[in-house]
């Protein structure tokens, strides 16, 4: 007698969704991005057991609730750390902060360079609505010059960051950006991030309706005249074709009209290089988003996994020297003295 085997049950975006009420305020573009998170989930092929969400503080920062995973809301800045030892430590595993500009490039900015730079197994989500939200709108460190908040009245003195600067000046091996409403191509970046092998950090432009409502309304209202979509292997033009970014005999990058420099002159995209200069030129096209903007994929690049050089190093010292003696270590001597 043969018997058969049940197909497994095919599992879709509400299976990611828990069963906590969603304490974001009417309108938020938190909500965009959680229901587009939800709905990639299932195409990654991940059993949800084997699924972490990290976050420290702030409005995002409420997203490990939310989701049918496990998670961890941390503490302030330091879910980077946090998610550091969960992924070397459990590699089977697959991790995601989530953070914000406040908590990911304040308090928190020392640990998101470091896990950048060491090539970390994590996929990194910034929500930047250039605004504090939890605690009820001051200024953070991407609000632009001149930003009248509850903290800085007479307009904030600060020299804002630019994220995916930030991020590739740390030689961050997949760098992105996307806008919260912007829902086919969030989720083709988020499935990209998270497939990818190594330390992957995603910007992501969020609206706070609330406090700092509109910030990014030039990239949504005008998105063809605004967004300069990078694609890997194409000319990077918008503006139904008109205009593009062109590389200057100086290395300096600028926008142009196709029309007056020709399309032989527009720059053809390559995320894939591992010299990350050309990539840091288009991330500065726009330190805010108040005019034509790149969005997607800025770079993507293989390096040496952290979380892989551990554990070889380990068992390298395993086969040399055999397994450790915590106790011998603790009190042996050495370079140990006693006081008094």
């Amino acid at each position: 007698m043969s018997t058969t085997t049940a197909p497994a049950k095919k599992v879709t975006r509400k299976d990611f969704a828990s069963d906590q009420d969603v304490r974001w305020c009417p309108g938020c573009g938190d909500y965009a991005i959680l229901a587009n998170i939800q709905g990639v989930m299932p195409d990654l092929g991940i059993d949800r057991e084997r699924l972490v969400f990290v976050s420290g503080i702030g409005c995002s920062s409420r997203f490990p609730y939310y989701m049918n995973t496990y998670g961890f809301h941390s503490i302030h800045g330091r879910a980077p750390a946090i998610a550091t030892g969960v992924s070397i430590t459990r590699p089977d595993l697959k991790v995601f902060v989530i953070t914000g500009d406040g908590d990911g490039l304040s308090i928190g900015g020392n640990h998101l360079i470091h896990a950048l730079r060491r090539n970390v197994n994590l996929t990194i989500i910034l929500f930047n609505n250039q605004i504090y939200g939890l605690t009820k709108g001051q200024y953070s460190p991407t609000s632009e010059l001149g930003k009248i908040t509850k903290s800085t009245p007479f307009g904030s003195l600060d020299y804002p960051f630019n994220p995916v600067s930030l991020a590739l000046g740390a030689e961050a091996t997949f760098v992105a950006r996307s806008i919260d409403t912007e829902r086919a191509h969030l989720a083709e970046v988020v499935e990209a991030a998270a497939r990818h092998q190594g330390a992957s950090f995603i910007e992501v432009y969020q609206n706070c309706n609330i406090f700092n409502d509109g910030a990014f309304a030039t990239l949504k209202d005008q998105a063809d005249a605004n967004q300069i979509r990078l694609v890997h292997g194409e000319p990077i033009l918008f503006d139904g074709g008109t205009r593009g970014v062109v590389l200057e005999d100086s290395a300096h990058l600028r926008v142009a009209e196709v029309g007056e420099v020709g399309l032989e002159r527009i720059l053809v995209h390559d995320a894939h290089c591992d010299d990350p200069t050309l990539a840091y030129g288009l991330s500065r096209l726009a330190h805010n988003p108040a005019g034509p903007t790149p969005i997607g994929l800025f770079r993507q690049v293989q390096r040496p996994v952290y979380g892989d050089l551990v554990q070889s190093q380990l068992e390298q010292a395993v086969a040399r020297q055999g397994e450790g003696d915590l106790e011998r270590l603790l009190a042996g001597g050495g370079d140990t003295w006693e006081v008094g």
